[in-house]
């Protein structure tokens, strides 16, 4: 058999759900499982729950869990990424610093500001993570990124990690859901192509038993009172491009130059019935309240009936299905994040993109999309300038390319001018200090100019 690994694994809603959609499949129910995080409670909390699970499945399974993470890696041959480095506590900056310069984010994690400095966390620890994986895994071991910003810690992996990597995310089947229910079918009933990047991917095929759907998902959206409400970016962008995106209302509204820039605009665009439909840090006080209410009351989540392993029941992300063709050569389709190459023709070859894949006993194969609708490539291509930058500034250290990523960043630039830009800049990467040891000469500059604006402030 073979061994899994989970970096990251406090993050217990994303490694209860793949757990136990790997654990699913019959033929893996001896594999061996390691639990990393350099959290302790929450590494303890999670592995609490998940034994439990694998115990009330009587498998013999016994996680491994430790702090020490080459520990966790050595001898893997599937590796998953779930950390969120810097955790609430410095996703709390990415929101709450951008905020005041009127650069308003709902969830933060992938574009805009929030994302870009989540970005500046994520990829030189993602970078370690690659150099223990060339070290001490199982030869040819293949990492599955779930963390955000998933494009920017892909590509940084595929670059600089040497670590062949995919970008996964369940946007794609969330939307295919979406859609299908709205047309009235069932989305084992609805043949979709998306393609584009991660949070930007355009559904450019929708077809029912061989018919052309595409004309129809805009009336259908409008006609339905729940989605008219709560999906009002997403409509306005299909009515505006003809092709419906990936994302929720409150992610897409902030990766586009259009809906967040003036408050008394805002509302116009969002709505708060459901989770976080674009409320200002929705995601993050949502966030706040589970980890308070999962920290508060452990032994209700504890005692709460254990998960089945039921093949039916799995969920819909790709990580589980992506390991069960490559170990058992059963055919699976979905839509993963990997390195361009010429899968669409009209977009920078060396970015990641969200397109279909194939996956059996061969291997992964990515067909070729071709060219994107030109304004659907003129969104994402727009975002990729930013992440190229922002990916070469967390790999070098780069002060000046993480302040030109944020100034060419849509929203950010809609908002700000390129001084406000800068001081913004200079705000979040003191608050960021001890998640970011690359920036230690250019977080000492910061300061100094932080503190001399403060002074000829109070001077006037």
């Amino acid at each position: 058999m073979f061994k899994i690994a989970f970096i990251g694994a406090g993050s217990l809603v994303f490694t209860s759900n793949l757990l136990s959609d790997l654990l699913a499949v019959p033929e893996f129910r001896a594999i061996e499982v390691a639990f990393t995080d350099v959290d302790q409670t929450n590494l303890d909390l999670a592995t609490k729950i998940c034994q439990r699970d694998i115990d009330a499945n009587k498998l013999k399974i016994k996680i491994q869990s430790t702090l020490d993470r080459r520990e966790a890696l050595k001898g893997a041959k599937y590796i998953i990424n779930c950390a969120k480095i810097g955790g609430l506590e410095a996703n709390a900056t990415d929101v709450e610093i951008p905020m005041k310069y009127g650069v308003d984010q709902c969830v933060g994690d992938t574009l805009c500001a929030g994302g870009i400095m989540y970005g500046q966390r994520g990829i030189p620890a993602a970078l370690e993570f690659c150099k223990d994986i060339q070290e001490v895994a199982a030869p040819d071991a293949l990492f599955l990124n779930y963390a955000n910003p998933n494009a920017m810690i892909t590509w940084a992996c595929n670059r600089y990690g040497g670590v062949k990597t995919l970008g996964l995310c369940h946007g794609v089947q969330n939307g295919h859901q979406q859609i299908a229910k709205a047309l009235g079918y069932e989305a084992k009933d609805i043949d979709i192509i998306c393609a584009g990047i991660n949070h930007q991917t355009w559904y450019i095929s929708v077809k029912y038993k061989g018919e052309d759907m595409l004309s129809r998902i805009l009336p259908a959206y409008e006609n339905d009172p729940y989605l008219a409400r709560t999906e009002k970016v997403r409509i306005d962008i299909l009515k505006r491009t003809g092709y419906y995106s990936t994302e929720t209302n409150g992610h897409l509204s902030e990766y586009l130059a259009w809906y967040r820039k003036r408050p008394d605009e805002l509302k116009n665009w969002i709505d708060l019935e459901i989770w976080y439909g674009g409320e200002s840090g929705g995601h993050l006080r949502v966030n706040r309240e589970m980890r308070d209410a999962f920290n508060n009351d452990f032994d209700t989540f504890y005692k709460a009936d254990p998960k089945n392993y039921d093949t039916h029941k799995r969920t819909l992300e790709h990580g589980s299905y992506i390991i069960e063709g490559l170990e058992l050569g059963h055919l699976y389709r979905g839509h993963f994040n990997v390195v361009n190459n010429g899968a669409i023709a009209n977009l920078s070859q060396d970015a990641i993109v969200e397109v279909p894949a194939y996956v059996d006993g061969n291997g992964i194969s990515i067909p070729k999309v071709g060219d994107l609708p030109l304004v659907c490539a003129a969104i994402c291509q727009q975002s990729i300038n930013v992440q190229r930058l922002a990916v070469e500034a967390a790999v070098r250290g780069d002060e000046m390319l993480l302040k030109q990523a944020m100034m060419m960043d849509p929203l950010v630039g809609a908002v700000c001018t390129p001084p406000e830009i800068w001081a913004m800049t200079d705000e979040m990467l003191v608050a960021g200090e001890k998640w970011l040891p690359q920036y230690k000469a250019a977080i000492a500059g910061a300061k100094k100019r932080i503190k001399e604006a403060a002074k000829t402030a109070k001077a006037k």
